[in-house]
Parts: structure tokens; sequence; C-alpha cells
């Protein structure tokens, strides 16, 4: 990480941040606010919008704890995942969750415009602002406590409608809005993303270069907003000169941006195309990008068009796109990614196992080359070996990554081996949360099983997921009252 030198010239205001107080005793603790962020996420993980995307994940999670390792006062908890919606927004749930939409990665014209805006949301999470908003509103927050209340609790009862559910991501957007963090929780979360921004080795600037262009986007001035982020985080020129004041007297840091900020960027603009003509726009972006830019970005555009293609089923021109990506970009594993996938829609599973072993052995931290090696095991009929290579990484990653457990219980299936498949999935429902099915596969694990000492084991299992879902229940149910 770079250095930092001292700059320099003044603020105009002073360079702390701004008190707005304590916390009263009133507030949610750090533990029932991440509570409650959990079982927001149980619903949210079945939104459409919810990107399931491994890659995509672990990249803006780790930008999201490099960035909270440097927040004022200590770091917090941080999950950041995507949402697929060209929307350029972003917003913090209880707990630490923190959704980024496509749109605004693909809006981002440098990694550090991204992590501008992602600093200012977790500075928002370490500021505490969800927990405050929630039990300073007075009526109006009690009334928002008691309705997502209610919708998670018919969520643990089997009856969520995500079409209205208030967990579902572009609701969690609109509890942010209707929160109205005030122009002091602004400033404060922008002053404390600036801070993360520039110990993390980030260019400052970026949060004040894209903030700018929302302003301009929206045509926003004091008072006045419009635009999905603007919205729920209103903008005006006060906090612009207080950016950009401060940006002046910081050291003048100019980041290179990361190669996976290219990649993923270019996936998400595809991942975002919801139809054909909206991939055919993105296709015709990224081929404008290929034939401007040079590079990485260049590289990043074509395995763009190669993803598009793939998803068109036209994988003669996806593997040309592949082939043109590596010509001065050899070294990927982006790319690799996209030609394991590539020959899993050739139907050439034997040549898909063969490009993830080699990707994952030379790329082991990427945790989704991972999961394509175990896949195509699996699809090769070699449940025992996908089992052992799980396991192993079960040990290595723990429950960061639930679906771990997910695709243990698919082996153990396919092995004849029912008892361990059901334990394995309530494993897997128990670890994102969703505990009304971890008990039901417990209890099939129990009535399937003949062997004494193991419907002990399952009994014990049981009676510690229905305290669990007991202890969910009264929790929600006392944010309700």
């Amino acid at each position: 990480m770079p250095g930092l030198l001292g700059a320099p010239g003044a603020p105009a205001q002073p360079v702390g941040l701004p008190s707005m107080g304590t916390a009263s005793g009133a507030d949610l603790s750090p533990a029932l606010e991440r509570r409650l962020g959990e079982a927001i996420m149980v619903q949210g993980r079945r939104d459409p919008t919810y990107i399931d995307d491994t890659e995509v994940i672990q990249y803006l999670t780790v930008m999201g704890r490099k960035l909270a390792a440097h927040a004022p006062g200590g770091a917090p908890q941080i999950e950041v995942f995507g949402v697929r919606d060209p929307g350029i927004n972003a917003f913090a749930m209880p707990g630490g969750y923190i959704g980024i939409n496509s749109g605004l990665v693909v809006s981002s014209d440098t990694e550090s415009e991204l992590a501008g805006v992602l600093a200012h949301e977790i500075g928002h999470v370490s500021q505490r602002h969800i927990a405050r908003g929630f039990t300073q509103q007075n009526q109006t927050g009690t009334i928002m406590m008691a309705s997502m209340a209610a919708a998670l609790l018919a969520g643990l009862a089997g009856g969520v409608d995500l079409a209205s559910g208030l967990a579902a991501f572009g609701q969690a957007a609109a509890i942010n809005q209707q929160l109205g963090f005030s122009r002091d929780a602004e400033r404060e979360a922008d002053r404390a993303g600036m801070e993360m921004l520039s110990k993390a080795g980030y260019d400052p600037g970026g949060m004040a270069r894209m903030f700018g262009r929302l302003m301009n986007v929206s045509r926003l001035n004091e008072g006045r907003g419009a635009g999905a982020y603007a919205s729920t985080h209103p903008l005006s020129i006060e906090r612009m000169s207080d950016m950009q004041n401060r940006v002046r007297a910081m050291p003048d840091l100019h980041r290179a941006d990361s190669d996976d900020f290219w990649f993923v960027r270019a996936r998400l603009r595809v991942t975002q195309a919801l139809d054909g003509q909206n991939l055919r726009a993105a296709v015709q972006q990224l081929n404008n990008e290929a034939q401007s830019l040079s590079g990485v970005r260049q590289a990043a555009a074509r395995y763009g068009v190669a993803l598009a293609e793939i998803q068109r089923g036209n994988t003669a021109e996806a593997e040309r796109a592949l082939a043109q990506a590596r010509e001065g970009y050899r070294d990927s594993p982006q790319i690799a990614r996209a030609e394991i996938e590539l020959a899993s829609a050739s139907g050439d599973t034997a040549q898909a196992l063969q490009r993830a072993d080699a990707a994952y052995k030379r790329w082991p931290d990427r945790r989704i080359l991972g999961y394509l090696y175990a896949q195509n095991l699996q699809r090769s009929g070699r449940h025992q070996e996908a089992m052992a290579f799980l396991q192993e990484r079960l040990k290595a990653w723990g429950d960061e990554e639930p679906r771990l457990y997910q695709l243990i219980a698919q082996s153990a299936e396919a092995l004849q081996q029912p008892v361990a498949a059901r334990r394995d999935m309530a494993r897997y429902y128990l670890a994102v949360g969703a505990l009304p099915a971890a008990v039901s596969q417990l209890q099939q694990a129990r009535n399937i099983s003949s062997d004494f000492y193991e419907q002990s084991q399952i009994d014990v299992e049981i009676r510690e997921a229905k305290d669990r879902l007991a202890e969910e229940r009264k929790l929600l149910e006392r944010f309700r009252s």
C-alpha cells in the first residue's frame, strides 16, 4: 500500500468528523442490528435482482473490508453484494450489509470512484446512522421498524411475497430514503469515507468526482435533487465544496485501477442487460471500447463480448472474442473462467473440467474457480473427489461460503447418502439464516435414519435450530411491538 505524505493547504472546515452526539440508550445494539440485517438478507438472497456471483461478491467484499479496516472508531463488520439494476445506486442495510447496483460499477470511470461511494456507505455503517435513524425518528421510525419486522416474520412463516416484501432490495433503498439522513450524517459519512479512501490507498478525489458527476447528471442544486442515489443521499453544493477542500488538503494520490475492476465492470455490464435489446446495446458499447482502448481495458471489453455471446448461445463468436482478449493479455483468472463456462455451454464437460483444474491451481485464491472445478467434477460423475475437495475448501473458507454445504449435499445425494445430504443442506440453510428450511431438512434426515446414535445427534441439531428460530421470532416480535 502506498505511503501517505503530508500536503500543504487546509480545508475550509475542521478536518475532524462533525459531532452528532452519542447514540441514545434506545439505539439498536450492534449485535441486534446485525441479526436484523441477517434476517433481511435471508429474503434478500431470494430477490431476483440479487447477483449470486461468487466473483462479484468476493471483489466487492474485499474492497469493502479493505476500506472498513480504516474506518474511524474501528472496523465494522461488512458484507457487500451486487444488485442487478442499471440505476446508479448503493444502499446500506442494518448490520453492515451494503448493496451496490450493477449500474454504479458500470458508470464508474475509475476504481477509486466506485470505492468512494462504497466508502461513503461504510461511513454510514461505522457511524451507526441506520440504527440511529430507526430509533431517533420517533413515530416514523417505529412504523418502519414494525413494518419490516412484520414482513420478516411472514418470511419465517413461509408467507413472504417478494414482489411486495419489505426486505426486497428496492425497498431497502427506499428505507434509506425514509430514514432521511441529516446533513450532518451525510457530511460525517463523507469525511469518514475520505479518510478510509486515503488510508486504504485509493484516490480520495474519486469520491468528489463521482458525486460531482451525479450532481451534474441529476442537475442538482441546494435543496433539489433527482436520481436514485441522490434521492437516498441528497447531494448539495455545500457537500461538494467540503469534499473538494478536503481533497486539496490530502496527499496527491493517483492509484492505478486493478485489473479485476475492469473485468468485473465488463461482466456486470452484461449481467444487467435483461433483454435482447439491452444485451445488443451492451455488446455495442463493449465493442466500441475494444476498438478504442488497449491493454487490460481492451481485453476486459472483449471478455465482456464473449460473456454476451455465451449468453446468446453463439459459442463460435464467444471463442473468437476470448481469443482476441488473450492476444495482449494472457494471464487472467476472469478469461480462464469464461473459457470454462464456454466449454460447459458447448457441452464439453471433459474440457471444462480440465480448464477448471488448471485455472484453480493457477489462482487458488479465486473462489469462483474452486466452485467451477467442484461442479465439473460433479458433472463428470466424480462425486467422491468433489466431496473431498469441497470439504477441504470448507476448512479453508468456513461459513463465509455456505454454498459449499449445498454442493456437498448434492454429491452426498448422488452417492446415495440421503441422511448426510439432508444434514448438509440443513447446514447450508442455517448458514444463510433460512431456519424453517433447516428444521425441515433435519426432520427429514431424522425420519430416514435408522441409526439410534445418528438420530440422537440429529435430535440435538433440531432442538438447536428450533431454539434459534424461536429467538429470531422473539427478536422480530420485539421490533414489531
